[in-house]
């Protein structure tokens, strides 16, 4: 049977670019840019409930065995991840304009995604438990490493020339304040259960609409301080090379990795799906708490681009692993 592969963009991705083109329109000020920080931040809070709410225990506990797999994806996302934005920012500080770079080390810092890694794994007929259990677990331990590698590496650039403007000290409020709904959301779950399952279109509703809200009110924000004064189509350009060399960098080396390590087919192929990819689910929320809202619109812009080549590049991928399965 013939695999067909449509490039289409994401809806989603269609979705994010229409609150750009808002914020960039019709910003909020004001009292108005007052009132949506508000509603923001408990869009924020409900999101983070809900991801703690679908968080399914019996899944992680099909997939829990093979630590080995999940070390190889966690070093992935929270080391080899880190590393690369590192050295990308400091090769290229002074031909790279800094909030780019500052949005490329922060892509770097997320976790891994859930929804499209176990997605891409089944139909790569990959070990969807292990993806399963290691997307999750990359996502609760990102709401603990993101912000404190946010602390430590772009903190240490407020009043030295960076952009991020986040204090290290107020990383562990910052922590509280996306882990406290994550718990709640989690502990409800046998009473909410049900409730989610039977509405799935109306929590993902309230799920995307949560993030467009938040890039419309980070961008709005950016807007008003000059932000396309300070960012030009070769910024864009330039940034999307990068994202593109860092996902073939992270295809490649987990593929090699998962070879050199003995682990087989299934198992190979959920190391490549969870530890190359990076949650815009988690990071534009994230952005939203740790950093100034002037500077949130600049710092997810690598981000939404890579969300959106991820999910082509690994498509495809997906079909290819597919096609070669021995039980096709």
């Amino acid at each position: 049977m013939r695999l067909n592969l449509r490039l289409s963009l994401d809806p989603f991705i269609i979705g994010l670019i229409a609150a750009v083109v808002l914020a960039s329109v019709i910003p909020c000020r004001g009292w108005g840019a007052s009132l949506f920080g508000i509603i923001t931040n408990v869009a924020i809070a409900l999101l983070f409930f809900l991801h703690g709410a679908k968080l399914s225990r019996d899944a992680i506990l099909d997939g829990i065995g093979n630590w080995r797999l999940h070390l190889v994806v966690l070093l992935s996302s929270f080391v080899m991840f880190p590393l690369i934005g590192i050295a990308l920012r400091t090769a290229l500080h002074h031909w790279v304009n800094a909030p780019m770079l500052d949005g490329i080390l922060f892509l770097c810092m997320l976790p891994s995604t859930v929804q499209s890694s176990i997605a891409f794994t089944s139909i790569a007929r990959g070990n969807v438990p292990a993806a399963v259990c290691s997307a999750s677990a990359s996502n609760v331990l990102g709401m603990f490493v993101t912000p404190l590698l946010v602390g430590l590496y772009l903190a240490s650039e407020t009043g030295a020339g960076g952009s991020a403007g986040v204090s290290l000290g107020g990383v562990g409020a910052i922590l509280l304040q996306l882990l406290a709904p994550f718990i709640l959301g989690h502990l409800s779950r046998p009473l909410t259960r049900g409730l989610l399952e039977r509405h799935r279109a109306v929590v993902g509703l309230v799920d995307r609409g949560s993030i467009l809200l938040v890039v419309y009110t980070a961008f709005s924000a950016a807007i008003v301080e000059g932000l396309w004064h300070r960012l030009s189509f070769g910024d864009l350009v330039v940034v999307t090379a990068l994202d593109a060399l860092i996902l073939f960098f992270a295809l490649v080396v987990t593929t090699i990795c998962a070879r050199r390590l003995g682990f087989g087919r299934e198992d190979e192929i959920a190391i490549v799906f969870c530890g190359s990819k990076k949650s815009l689910a988690s990071g534009v929320p994230m952005a939203g708490v740790l950093f100034p809202a002037a500077t949130v619109g600049p710092m997810i812009v690598p981000l939404m681009i890579f969300h959106q080549m991820q999910l082509m590049v690994c498509a495809m991928l997906a079909r290819r692993y597919a096609a070669s399965a021995p039980d096709r």
